[in-house]
């Protein structure tokens, strides 16, 4: 049997905003997750059409399609392409979960929520003829689950050849997350892989750098803890997700950190605490941004931070407000967002509800557009905010005061380096992608998460009380 595995490009490939590097860092994991579970005798591919071509002259036994909300149409345009030509086409991901009357309309099989459970089975069914219209999986497990299928990633293709997932899924519940909606109903909503599994995977990877696409990295503590154990004395350096909670209690970052994290990814999402609770952002709710962030400069690890703009408590005044605090507070890069309610969220049955919704064009759905009307301030009103916040956040002047923040000179480069790197060389990031080097820049990334802490600097955080803190120099014995 033959098997093609397809991850469609996004909308957002066709505009003039388009950042070849941000579509070209992680190879698909869950498609090459899939293919572990084909028989030795089996043909594969991936085709990842963000970094390159598709080809639709083929004719393989069955086609499977990744849906986002943002490429469901060219999913659909090309699962209908195969399916013209008799070939049995799979649909799943995010938005098939979502909308499955809609998606089944463009399939001969398709699959609700994760599945390492429910894929074997379509495989049995589809060997002996009698494959479902619909699969969904409520064992939800990642016990004993066969390693990826990486030989099928085309490693020279990304920034980040070495990305791995050990986790499923997310304790938490926002309103606005796409994720919930994928997870629920089954038995777990959260799941780990064995530590076992999980460090015989990383030992399948070259090189020293990791990138854990995990959502919610820190979310298990016994997991992380004994995971960061078995990674302590691996040379590993590594970037991952983890909430502002995690990271204020207990000392599970510290362990992090001497595993080799270097570089977080945490959704701050708002500064006004009623947004945290209109949007049920409960491991939010009343922490210490300034303490967690304080936190994590000490340790070495820099920041990625999430903001969302457009909730209802909003104003006009949030978009410079935010990066102001972002700036002050050194953060090193920020991912700006306009809210978006995405189908089968909370968020989006209450922007119906209260007829606010102003699209059902799903290409609109991309984080960059307006696709709902916002009580403080106009559409147009938030849409202008968010194009400034980008701007602003990642001027020169701004990645300046920022790397000022951090205590030494080193410690400064590296902000500055890694802000501007991600940003600001776009016609140089293009070059690479087009020569096809782009795994060679893979030391020069790993140069700059080299651990530089403010602690090994000579300076301590003193901390004030809730909100602020001071740097101060320390003593040689400190």
């Amino acid at each position: 049997m033959k098997m093609k595995f397809i991850l469609p490009a996004l909308t957002e490939a066709e505009s003039p905003l388009w950042r070849p590097i941000k579509y070209s860092l992680f190879p698909p994991l869950g498609l090459a997750t899939l293919a572990a579970y084909l028989d030795s005798s089996d043909e594969a591919e991936i085709v990842d059409q963000h970094v390159e071509e598709l080809s639709l002259d083929d004719y393989p036994d069955i086609v499977a399609i990744e849906v986002y909300i943002t490429n469901a149409k060219r999913a659909y345009k090309i699962a209908d392409h195969y399916r013209r030509k008799s070939i049995f086409v799979i649909l799943g991901g995010l938005h098939v979960t979502s909308l499955p009357d809609e998606a089944s309309k463009h399939a001969d099989a398709i699959f609700l929520g994760p599945a390492e459970e429910s894929f074997p089975r379509f495989l049995k069914d589809y060997r002996r003829r009698a494959p479902q219209e619909r699969y969904f999986s409520s064992q939800r497990s990642l016990i004993g689950i066969p390693p990826i299928r990486r030989d099928l990633i085309k490693r020279g293709l990304y920034l980040v050849p070495n990305s791995i997932v050990v986790t499923r899924g997310c304790p938490h519940h926002c309103e606005f997350c796409y994720k919930d909606d994928f997870f629920k109903n089954g038995r777990k909503s959260f799941y780990t892989q064995s530590v076992d599994d999980a460090i015989s995977e990383i030992g399948r990877l070259p090189g020293r750098h990791l990138y854990f696409l995990d959502d919610h990295l820190l979310g298990h503590q016994y997991f992380a803890t004994n995971l960061f154990r078995e990674m302590q004395g691996m040379g590993r350096i590594f970037q991952g997700a983890a909430t502002v909670d995690s990271i204020l209690r207990g000392d599970l970052i510290e362990k992090a950190a001497d595993a080799g994290l270097r570089s977080v990814f945490i959704g701050f999402e708002s500064l006004n605490p009623d947004n945290l609770k209109q949007t049920n952002k409960k491991q939010n709710i009343n922490r210490d941004y300034d303490r967690a962030i304080n936190r994590l400069h000490e340790l070495g690890i820099m920041i990625n931070g999430s903001f969302v703009f457009g909730l209802d408590s909003d104003d006009s005044e949030v978009f410079k407000r935010t990066v102001d605090w972002a700036v002050k507070m050194g953060i090193t890069t920020a991912t700006f967002h306009i809210a978006t309610p995405y189908p089968g969220t909370e968020f989006y049955h209450k922007m119906q509800l209260e007829q606010r919704l102003l699209t059902n064009d799903w290409d609109c759905y991309d984080t960059r557009q307006v696709v709902f009307q916002p009580v403080g301030m106009t559409a147009a009103e938030l849409k202008e905010g968010y194009d400034s916040a980008y701007w602003d956040f990642y001027s020169w002047s701004a990645i300046a005061r920022s790397s000022l923040f951090h205590g030494s000179l080193k410690h400064q480069l590296k902000h500055f380096f890694y802000t501007s790197g991600w940003k600001k060389f776009e016609p140089l990031w293009n070059m690479i992608i087009q020569m096809k080097k782009l795994n060679q820049t893979t030391p020069f990334l790993e140069a700059i998460l080299s651990k530089v802490s403010r602690l090994e600097d000579g300076f301590q955080t003193k901390t004030l009380g809730k909100g602020g803190s001071e740097l101060s120099p320390s003593h040689a014995d400190s």
